[in-house]
């Protein structure tokens, strides 16, 4: 398993990160700052590396830019105090592994640089389509870990939004997400999922498109929307059986955290629409 490099050991998440790596098992080191860090990626290989959570997106990148002149497969995991729009597509476009801003959460950033460490696919995993402040256009492949990384920028792009409903979209964009990659294509790193986030002055959209040929509630048997209310849990058996990831219950969160769930008449398009004051500034 590769090295983990975190910037800044005078910042206290920092230290938590590092302190949840090595409980983990991972060899870690800590950089002073961005010159340090170029020196010791000069010494000795890193496979990822955390930037300090006290700089700007773009400072990261351009440092990121440095890095991997050096070691060209280096993985970046972004920390910074703010992000908007313009800087989530730009971190987008030059590939970086995640980005985070605070509230910061230690045990969750810890955990996707512990995967991170150990993943050698993920370089064509994430690509652009089309991308401008209120219009962005992914393609991913369908892997649960990239499914992971998209949602740290989705939750950056709605930077905007107040806490408790831009999580309650996170959720549900997530399960939705992770059903297309499951349904309709099986997890199959070959397929991709097309995911669009759109921001009008009055809402947050999401549309999200799966490869396969879309699904009917009623067949999905190992679906909690496709049993009844007397027996809400019927589905977890049915899951078992499968050899499934535990849930099922994707549907019912995303229905009923969001104020639109439209479905194409195939089934494997799906619009996730949230309501929200007007906003006069996208950059």
């Amino acid at each position: 398993m590769s090295r983990v490099l975190i910037i800044n050991s005078h910042s206290p998440i920092s230290n938590e990160i590092g302190a949840a790596l090595s409980a983990a098992g991972l060899p870690i080191e800590y950089s002073a700052g961005n010159a340090d860090t170029l020196q010791r990626l000069r010494i000795r290989s890193f496979g990822v590396v955390i930037t300090s959570p006290d700089t700007a997106v773009e400072e990261d990148l351009a440092l990121l830019e440095e890095m991997r002149m050096i070691r060209p497969g280096v993985k970046c995991i972004v920390l910074a105090r703010q992000s908007n729009p313009t800087s989530v597509i730009a971190a987008l476009r030059a590939r970086v592994f995640a980005c985070f801003t605070p509230p910061f959460v230690a045990g969750e950033i810890a955990e996707l640089a512990s995967r991170a460490a150990s993943d050698s696919y993920w370089r064509e995993d994430m690509q652009v389509i089309s991308a401008k402040p209120g219009w962005v256009s992914i393609r991913v492949n369908c892997r649960l870990l990239t499914a992971e990384r998209l949602m740290t920028f989705a939750k950056e792009l709605s930077f905007q939004m107040p806490e408790d409903t831009r999580q309650e979209m996170m959720q549900a964009l997530r399960e939705i997400l992770l059903n297309a990659m499951e349904h309709g294509a099986a997890f199959n790193s070959e397929q991709v999922v097309e995911v669009t986030a759109v921001r009008t002055g009055r809402a947050l959209v999401f549309h999200v498109r799966d490869p396969g040929a879309g699904f009917r509630h009623e067949a999905l048997t190992h679906a909690a929307t496709a049993h009844p209310h007397h027996d809400p849990l019927a589905h977890v058996m049915q899951r078992e059986e499968r050899g499934m990831r535990p849930g099922g219950f994707g549907l019912l969160l995303a229905g009923g955290t969001v104020d639109e769930l439209i479905y194409s008449e195939v089934g494997n398009e799906v619009l996730l629409i949230k309501y929200v004051d007007p906003v006069s500034n996208q950059s």
